[in-house]
């Protein structure tokens, strides 16, 4: 298809060619009447070029440049800023990390993955409650190169079968059980062959490419401890890891999330390294948290979505801030407990979170002045809402995170001005 004149003048523009000098002759071409729309052709003189440039990207208005790098990058730039600054906190599991020490337990879990055979391009699917496991396999997969699939800790038989051969997972991470859920006796259901494989070799009829299942806290029949995966990565596998940075792009794939299949089944959404990367320095920079040192959130929502696994998971990587999980699932009394100790300056959370905050009848008794900051999304927020959350919370920096789905990257944030 030939070019338009419009394009073809701000091409040139960008190679600064000055347009006045450009001469753009009309195209010879046909249009053909009276065929199917797919069917019509036009016809030149000699045939369409092939363009130099097959991607784009699409931005609003901002000083801000596009950064161009991986996930492993931008960690490893803010380990080295902030080697002893505290980048997880997870209470309930008595999970304390820094970021150096977390850089340390990322190069191995990815290290592991590479041993147990995953390689750059396979799918790892997470599947389970906010642990200190699923971020480590966050940024894992990000490091090896392999496709993180996130998965709602509440998926059952059916959806979990859909999920793992709809994107044709290589290997499936999870706990034994959590509450009622027994993770394990699904993933037996749905691939009867795991209990009487050897670990990293199933071989499953109905999930043909699933060899790998990594439990976070126990070893099944048939599967990995994650600890043992941890402990397979040797100096070669961390060597490969390293060798492996270089042949990365942040164009590459990083994570596949699924839509809530409100209107059918589930859709796969492919999010790449440029794509949270930017979303989570856009994000950062217009709450500034790039210019401030104690930037500790609160994250009682769960990992699965965009919300806490970008906008939370790939701010710390990015802006250096600390992330502070109070459960495995949001329990209203200990988030607050967190908020208390932990002295936490931001909170992450849906309208509904809030609303059970303000009317919690003990509120008064806790003191949470540390929270000038918070990030709200999920579903609206009430105009109603959201002066209770600046005048009754005092917080008073507050950010509505606007979403086409709820697993896609953030599109629009707006601040009330106070």
């Amino acid at each position: 298809m030939l070019p338009s004149r419009v394009p073809l003048l701000r091409l040139l523009r960008i190679n600064r060619v000055p347009a006045r000098k450009v001469h753009v002759s009309p195209p010879s071409w046909t249009f053909l009447h009276g065929l199917p729309a797919a069917n019509r052709d036009i016809h030149g003189d000699s045939p369409p070029t092939v363009p130099a440039l097959t991607s784009s990207y699409v931005r609003g208005t901002s000083s801000s440049p596009f950064v161009l790098h991986t996930v492993g990058e931008v960690l490893q730039r803010t380990v080295e800023r902030f080697p002893d600054r505290e980048a997880l906190v997870f209470v309930e599991q008595g999970v304390r990390k820094t970021f150096e020490q977390f850089q340390r337990d990322v190069d191995r879990v990815a290290a592991g993955l590479l041993a147990i055979g995953l390689t750059k391009g396979d799918r790892l699917c997470v599947w389970g409650p906010n642990s200190y496991g699923w971020v480590l396999m966050q940024f894992a997969t990000a490091k090896a190169g392999i496709i993180l699939v996130c998965m709602n800790s509440a998926f059952q038989t059916q959806e979990a079968d859909y999920v793992l051969r709809k994107v044709q997972c290589k290997a499936v991470v999870c706990p034994a059980h959590f509450k009622t859920h027994d993770y394990c006796d699904i993933l037996r259901r749905i691939c009867p062959e795991i209990e009487s494989s050897c670990p990293g070799n199933i071989r499953s009829s109905r999930l043909p490419e699933l060899r790998s299942v990594v439990v976070l806290d126990d070893r099944p029949p048939g599967m990995f401890s994650l600890e043992e995966v941890m402990q397979l990565g040797s100096s070669r596998h961390l060597q490969q890891l390293r060798d492996q940075q270089r042949n990365l792009s942040c164009d590459d794939p990083i994570k596949i999330l699924f839509t809530s299949g409100t209107t059918g089944f589930p859709k796969a959404v492919t999010l790449s390294h440029f794509n949270v990367i930017n979303n989570s320095n856009l994000f950062g920079i217009r709450n500034e948290y790039d210019r401030r040192s104690d930037v500790r959130i609160g994250i009682p929502v769960p990992m699965f979505h965009c919300f806490a696994g970008v906008l939370a998971g790939i701010t710390m990587a990015v802006h250096g801030a600390s992330l502070v999980f109070p459960s495995a699932e949001y329990k209203l009394k200990v988030l607050l407990d967190t908020l208390l100790d932990e002295r936490c300056t931001v909170l992450f959370g849906t309208p509904t979170i809030f609303v059970d905050i303000i009317n919690y009848q003990h509120l008064n008794k806790y003191d949470l002045s540390s929270v000038y900051g918070g990030a709200i999304g999920g579903s609206p927020c009430a105009p109603e809402l959201m002066k209770d959350i600046i005048f009754t919370l005092g917080i008073k920096e507050i950010s509505v995170s606007l979403y086409f789905n709820n697993n896609n990257n953030i599109n629009v944030i707006v601040q009330p001005n106070c």
